[in-house]
């Protein structure tokens, strides 16, 4: 059974920081997209941050460029999302996808959704 595990959501003030988790099971991740979206309320979900599993490509949304750091642990098939600076504008609910290719990751077809952790930023 293929799941992905978020955590680390939460409530910060503006200027705080957060770290989230992605932790993957039950399938194999060593080729594929993985990262996140976020959903504001009465928003779309938007594409916020990506990475290549093992390496070679990263993608960040331009509102959160410079703030924002994707990172993996390979041995543990789990996907990080270091926020800073976190704004008001970043309140959303935050969903780890994976897809094997990339354009599809960013379109959000993901082959696999989490289940969504909160955050809010209160200013």
């Amino acid at each position: 059974q293929v799941q992905l595990v978020e955590s680390g959501g939460g409530s910060v003030q503006a200027g705080g920081s957060l770290r989230l988790s992605c932790a993957a099971s039950g399938y194999t991740f060593r080729t594929n997209i993985m990262g996140w979206y976020r959903q504001a309320p009465g928003k779309e979900r938007e594409a916020i941050a990506a990475l290549a599993i093992g390496g070679g490509y990263t993608y960040y949304a331009d509102s959160v460029k410079g703030r924002f750091t994707i990172s993996q642990d390979n041995g543990k098939d789990t996907v990080y999302l270091q926020m800073t600076s976190l704004k008001p504008e970043d309140t959303g609910t935050y969903y780890c996808g994976v897809h094997p290719l990339r354009a599809s990751w960013l379109r959000g077809e993901m082959l696999y959704w989490g289940q969504g952790t909160q955050v809010t930023v209160s200013s």
